[in-house]
C-alpha cells in the first residue's frame, strides 16, 4: 500500500513539473505579450478580402486587394478589385487615389478617422499606449489564436464604431471586423504575402 502512494505521489509530481511551464506560459499571455510580438514586424506585405454589409443594400459588397505595412506609421490599403483604389496613411497624413483623383487629408482635422487608422496602426505596431488612447482593450485565446477586441473610449467615436476585434496567430494580424453604430459591419480577412 505504501508502494502505491508513493508511485501515485510520484507521478503527480512529474505532472505538476510537465505541466509547470505550459501553466506559467498561459498566465504570460496577455495584452502586453501580444504587442510585444505584434511590434517585432518591421514590414509586412499581405493580400486582402473585405466584405461589407450595409443595411441598404441587399448583399455584401466585397473588394480585395494588397496591404503593406512598415513600422511604426505606414500604412497602404491597395484595392484591386471592383475598382483600383489605394488609401496611403504616412505619419499624419491620408492620401486616397481614385482613378485620376487624388485627395490628401491631414488626420489631425478628422479625429474620428484618426481613431480608428490608429486602430489598426497601433495594432500592427504593437503600441498599447497608442491604442488606449481610443480604445478600451480586451484580449481571449492564446498565442496560436487571439482576438483583440477594441471599443471605443470618446462618445463621437462610439457613435461610429461599435467595436473593433482584431483576430491572429502570435504576430500575425488575420482579420480585422468592424461594427458599426448604425448596424453595418466590415471583415476583412487577411492573408500574408512574402516582401515585394
Amino acid at each position: 500500500m505504501m508502494m502505491i502512494f508513493s508511485r501515485r505521489s510520484l507521478l503527480a509530481i512529474m505532472i505538476a513539473l510537465i505541466l509547470a511551464p505550459a501553466i506559467s506560459c498561459a498566465a504570460a499571455w496577455d495584452i502586453d505579450q501580444l504587442m510585444h510580438n505584434l511590434a517585432q514586424t518591421r514590414t509586412d506585405h499581405a493580400s486582402f478580402v473585405e466584405k461589407k454589409s450595409i443595411a441598404m443594400l441587399d448583399k455584401a459588397v466585397e473588394s480585395s486587394g494588397e496591404l503593406f505595412y512598415t513600422a511604426p506609421d505606414h500604412l497602404e490599403k491597395r484595392t484591386l478589385k471592383p475598382k483600383p483604389e489605394s488609401m496611403t496613411v504616412d505619419g499624419g497624413t491620408l492620401v486616397i487615389e481614385r482613378g485620376r483623383q487624388k485627395h490628401h487629408l491631414q488626420l489631425q482635422d478628422y479625429p474620428e478617422l484618426a481613431a480608428f487608422i490608429d486602430s489598426i496602426r497601433g495594432t500592427l505596431a504593437g503600441d498599447r499606449r497608442a491604442l488606449e488612447r481610443n480604445y478600451h482593450l480586451s484580449l481571449e485565446g492564446t498565442t496560436e489564436h487571439w482576438t483583440l477586441q477594441l471599443l471605443p473610449v470618446d462618445e463621437k467615436m462610439q457613435a461610429v464604431v461599435k467595436r473593433i476585434r482584431i483576430a491572429g496567430a502570435e504576430n500575425t494580424v488575420r482579420s480585422i471586423e468592424i461594427t458599426q453604430s448604425d448596424g453595418d459591419s466590415s471583415l476583412m480577412l487577411i492573408e500574408k504575402m512574402a516582401a515585394p
